[in-house]
């Protein structure tokens, strides 16, 4: 572990702040201060015991069998039509690739399609999310990731709470992510790699962030990203898993997680719509960084309201 060094604390941030990152010359391990599970210990919900056990050790859980082949298809052909109706769609939300040459990424897609925002709705996601949480929640964040077969980059290791308190201003680790399969993950076409344990331990970033960070780290993050020397001692006190499985697959992960995936050099696309829920206690203050908030279209601060769960099926 890394030694740990007096904080330059600059006159807008919070010196009193756990989870304070990019305020450092050097990278610093920091033990985790929140519970991983909210819901008190007695408490009956969509999950078993095992499950809400798995969840807190490791910081993740594999939900199978939840969609039906019907509804399958209708997620399948909605990732397929906001693919082809860009030109319909808020050009911010918008992502590319690194080299222009793909779409990376579609944000705040469950304000821009009726099925994602009947996804993120849906209860079979909504009664986990708030039943670990013990909250309502929120959606504070949502995209379709696309990564084309042939030219779908990596997204680097890092913590999303890293980020979304530094730049969002999101107050404790109560949210997590749901990522959804919308094809087959396999090892080959470069599925999410998860640390498991990590979420225990915050890894602090070095250096300042840059004014509309953004901009340039949805397409290829270069601050909020851990060190090598961190990356490793995480590693090799949890190994690394990639979960397989088809589309319909939902990968719950907590919001400190340390997680990326390597490029998609196959023929075949890895696609995967992607929900975060905030607990609705949670709800974002100013970013912790110092600087702007992000758009609303990253991390939403307006009009926060519970999400109020469909029963169902939709297809």
């Amino acid at each position: 572990m890394s030694a740990v060094l007096q904080p330059r604390v600059a006159a807008d941030r919070r010196p009193n702040d756990p989870y304070a990152s990019r305020t450092l010359t050097e990278a610093t391990l920091v033990p985790r201060v929140d519970p991983v599970v909210h819901r008190p210990a007695d408490r009956a919900g969509p999950l078993t015991s095992d499950q809400v056990s798995h969840f807190d050790e490791n910081g993740y859980l594999v939900l199978e069998n939840l969609f039906n082949a019907a509804e399958i298809d209708v997620l399948q052909a909605e990732l397929t039509r906001l693919e082809q109706s860009q030109a319909r769609l808020d050009p911010e939300t918008l992502i590319l690739e690194p080299d222009d040459r793909e779409l990376r990424s579609v944000f705040r897609v469950h304000a821009q399609s009726g099925v994602m925002k009947r996804l993120a709705s849906d209860s079979r996601l909504l009664d986990v999310a708030r039943f670990l949480l013990a909250d309502d929640v929120y959606v504070h964040q949502s995209r379709m990731n696309y990564k084309p077969g042939f030219f779908g980059k990596e997204f680097y290791w890092h913590s999303d709470f890293e980020t979304w308190h530094v730049e969002d201003g999101m107050p404790r680790m109560r949210a997590l992510s749901m990522s959804i399969a919308l094809t087959e993950n396999t090892e080959h076409n470069g599925p999410l790699m998860l640390i498991p344990g990590s979420h225990q331990t915050y890894v602090t970033c070095v250096g300042e962030t840059p004014a509309d960070h953004y901009k340039q780290s949805l397409r290829r993050q270069e601050y909020g990203v851990p060190d090598p020397a961190s990356l490793t001692t995480l590693v090799d006190r949890g190994g690394i898993v990639a979960p397989k499985g088809p589309a319909g697959t939902v990968i719950v992960f907590e919001c400190n997680m340390m997680h990326g995936s390597n490029s998609n050099i196959t023929p075949h696309p890895r696609s995967n719509a992607f929900i975060v829920y905030n607990a609705i206690s949670n709800a974002l203050l100013e970013p912790f960084g110092g600087q702007r908030p992000r758009p609303e279209f990253i991390a939403t601060r307006a009009h926060i309201e519970p999400l109020i769960e469909h029963r169902g099926r939709f297809a």
